[in-house]
C-alpha cells in the first residue's frame, strides 16, 4: 500500500500479537487450572488498548485507517478467542448459538425496559437530540441492523462481556460489584468517542448504563448473541431515530 512504512508496521503487528500470547502462556504456568490470573487480564488490555488508542495509525494513510482498524479489531477478537477459549479454556464465554427462545426474548424484553431510560437520560444530559422519524428506506434500515450486529455489537460483546466481564466473574464472582466494574469499563471505553468534545463523559455515562443491561442479559442467557442483539437494537435505534 502506497505511503505505508511496511517495516515499522510489520514490527508493530508482530509485537502486538506476541505480547498477549506471552502473557497468557505465563498465566497458564502460574494458574493452569485456577481462576484467571493477573497476566490474563494484562493480555486482554494488550489486545484492546492499542486498538482503542489507534497505535500505529500514523503509519497508515488516512483513507485506509478505518478499514484497517476494522481488520485489526477482527484479528484481536480472533486472537482473544484462540487464547482464552482455545488455549486457556475458560468456561462461561458463551460463544455458541442460542439454545432456546429465552435467549431471544431476553434481549427484546431488556430493550423495552432499557430504551426509555437511555432516551430520557440521554436527552437530559445533552447527548441525544429530540427523536425524529427515520429518513432511510426500510431496506436500508434492515441491512443496517445486520451491519451493526456483525461490525460493532458482536465484536464489542465478545470483548466486553465474553472476555472482560466473564473473566471478572470467574475471578471475583458474579455479584453486582463485578457487573458494575464491567459496566464502568465499557463506559470508559466510550470516553474517546464523538460527537461531543473529548473526553465524552455523556457517552460514557450512557454506555455504562447500557453496559449494565448488556451484562445482565449476558449473565442470564446462554449465548453472547443475546447481549449482542440488545446492543444492536440500542445502536440501531440511536442511529435511525436520533
Amino acid at each position: 500500500m502506497a505511503g505505508v512504512n511496511r517495516g515499522q508496521l510489520v514490527a508493530i503487528v508482530t509485537i502486538y500479537a506476541l505480547l498477549p500470547i506471552i502473557c497468557v502462556v505465563w498465566a497458564s504456568g502460574f494458574a493452569p487450572d485456577g481462576p484467571p490470573h493477573a497476566f490474563d487480564f494484562l493480555a486482554i488490555l494488550l489486545l484492546w488498548l492499542p486498538i482503542e488508542f489507534g497505535a500505529g495509525q500514523n503509519l497508515i494513510p488516512r483513507p485506509a485507517q478505518g478499514f484497517l482498524h476494522s481488520v485489526a479489531y477482527g484479528i484481536a477478537i480472533l486472537l482473544g478467542l484462540t487464547l482464552f477459549l482455545g488455549y486457556r479454556g475458560f468456561p462461561g464465554m458463551k460463544i455458541n448459538l442460542p439454545k432456546g427462545l429465552r435467549d431471544l426474548w431476553l434481549p427484546l424484553a431488556a430493550f423495552v425496559l432499557l430504551a426509555p431510560v437511555l432516551i430520557v437520560l440521554g436527552m437530559a444530559i445533552g447527548f441525544l437530540p429530540a427523536p425524529h422519524l427515520p429518513v432511510q428506506s426500510a431496506g436500508r434500515m434492515a441491512a443496517a441492523a445486520g451491519i451493526i450486529l456483525a461490525g460493532t455489537a458482536l465484536p464489542e460483546e465478545i470483548l466486553f462481556r465474553a472476555l472482560i466481564q466473564n473473566l471478572l466473574m470467574q475471578r471475583f464472582g458474579s455479584g453486582w460489584r463485578t457487573l458494575l466494574a464491567a459496566s464502568v469499563i465499557f463506559g470508559a471505553a466510550h470516553l474517546d468517542n464523538g460527537p461531543q468534545a473529548l473526553p465524552n463523559w455523556r457517552y460514557a455515562i450512557l454506555a455504562t448504563v447500557a453496559g449494565w443491561a448488556y451484562g445482565k442479559v449476558f449473565y442470564k442467557s446462554t449465548t453472547v448473541l443475546s447481549s449482542a442483539l440488545l446492543h444492536t437494537l440500542v445502536d440501531w435505534t440511536k442511529h435511525f431515530w436520533f
